[in-house]
């Protein structure tokens, strides 16, 4: 289960066995509640730990801030085809325009011409650039996607989702994010 990011909350990173994030965007993490279930289930490393702890009458226990999981998650090699992934290939970035506002969107070759809902035919686009194409061809709308639609990669998904850093990394999981980063001497 992937969360939404609150330094309050302490959540875990969430490695493959391969020391890799599950997914970078969003970013693979688990409550503290299900890091632990996954500890006592014997799923799962502790890499790192938070400075809080949890007790219980016979147990105490430092919060895991990076788990590994100890089986391999073979990474599906295409992404499904959804909105929100469409946004994250085209960088939610209106196609036409540039703008990172208002998108939705829209068929390269309309629905109306026999355009299909699919990778190669859908971009992001700003809902007054998708309004002023219409159901119009590119030529006739003289519009133009600034990059040809194309279905991407898992890895695609990923390399753009590292553009788009959660609002809170914790400092135990920067060791295992942005690996192509230079490091420092």
């Amino acid at each position: 289960m992937t969360i939404a990011v609150s330094p309050d909350a302490l959540p875990a990173l969430v490695l493959n066995a391969d020391y890799r994030p599950l997914s970078y965007y969003p970013l693979s993490l688990w409550s503290w509640q299900d890091a632990i279930k996954a500890v006592f289930l014997d799923r799962v490393n502790i890499v790192a730990e938070y400075e809080h702890a949890v007790s219980s009458p016979s147990f105490s226990m430092r919060l895991p801030s990076v788990v590994c999981l100890k089986s391999y998650v073979k990474p599906s090699r295409h992404p499904a085809f959804t909105r929100f992934n469409v946004f994250l290939r085209d960088r939610f970035q209106c196609q036409y325009c540039g703008t990172h506002e208002d998108l939705t969107f829209d068929h390269v070759i309309p629905r109306r011409c026999g355009g299909a809902t699919t990778w190669e035919n859908v971009v992001a686009a700003c809902s007054p650039c998708n309004l002023r194409k219409g159901g119009l061809m590119p030529r006739d709308a003289k519009m133009w996607p600034r990059q040809k639609p194309v279905q991407p990669t898992v890895h695609d998904l990923h390399n753009n989702g590292r553009l788009f850093p959660p609002n809170h990394l914790h400092e135990s999981w920067m060791d295992y994010l942005y690996w192509d980063v230079e490091l420092e001497p």
